[in-house]
């Protein structure tokens, strides 16, 4: 994300965002960051302005602190895994620093967003009431609730995305995106993994079936119907190519039921 564009960006769906913010222009706001804040400071200051503005309908916050509750799970995961000695072989560490780094970014993000609005950190427990036991002494199990875990993250996203069109709610519905882009990314890196490692052969870095899912986390990977259409057996294509071809959005419900086990 491109901090600096991020109001530009908004301006394009709400020419009021200036007004909104209450800042005499422009050029004055993006001179005064450049000048005072550090780059890490900027996505924190963003995130404020943004709470001021945009935060305040019921349907907005519900949904902000619903992902939030996702990403303080998925910040915390991450860090409890990086500082477990002899978890994460030195060759992978690059990459679950680069997840969870994003992930606390995520968390820095919505909490600004919401203010004092946001949730409290809930309490987690990793192995999902002992589904998942060894999660932090076996690097197979982490890295399958790794992807389980940036999976639910995508599909909570794209299941909230509607309830965010609403005219006001636009700017935020922009945001929510684009965080649900990322972890879109972190799922395909850790499926690659899965593969390299030999703990799910032949996994790609897009969903096929319920190649290397947990069933205990999530049972629908290989869903074949999509919008109310049964595309089972379309135009010869492999059951495998139809599951690849689509991704399922979740309800609240249906992720909060996922997340349930891994809360205490």
């Amino acid at each position: 994300m491109n901090i600096f564009n991020i109001l530009s960006e908004i301006e394009k769906v709400d020419g009021e965002v200036f007004e909104r913010l209450d800042h005499v222009s422009r050029r004055g706001m993006f001179s005064s960051m450049g000048k005072k804040l550090s780059a890490v400071a900027v996505p924190t200051l963003v995130a404020g302005m943004l709470n001021k503005a945009y935060a305040t309908t019921p349907g907005a916050l519900d949904v902000l602190n619903f992902a939030l509750t996702l990403e303080f799970l998925e910040d915390e995961f991450y860090k409890k895994a990086l500082s477990t000695a002899g978890l994460i072989p030195d060759t992978d560490k690059p990459i679950f620093a680069q997840i969870s780094k994003h992930e606390t970014q995520h968390v820095a993000f919505l909490v600004g967003a919401l203010g004092a609005k946001a949730i409290a950190k809930p309490v987690f427990d990793f192995t999902a009431k002992g589904t998942f036991a060894d999660v932090f002494s076996n690097y197979k199990t982490f890295a399958i609730v790794s992807h389980a875990l940036e999976d639910t993250g995508v599909r909570a996203y794209k299941g909230q995305a509607g309830n965010l069109m609403a005219a006001e709610d636009k700017p935020l519905l922009q945001y929510a995106l684009q965080i649900h882009s990322v972890e879109a990314r972190h799922a395909s890196v850790v499926r690659r993994l899965l593969n390299s490692r030999g703990f799910v052969p032949g996994a790609k870095g897009w969903i096929t079936l319920a190649q290397g899912n947990p069933t205990a986390v999530y049972a629908g990977d290989d869903v074949l119907t999509q919008g109310g259409v049964n595309l089972t057996g379309l135009a010869g294509k492999s059951n495998e190519a139809i599951s690849e071809a689509f991704d399922e959005p979740l309800t609240k419900d249906a992720v909060l039921a996922i997340a349930k086990p891994f809360i205490v």
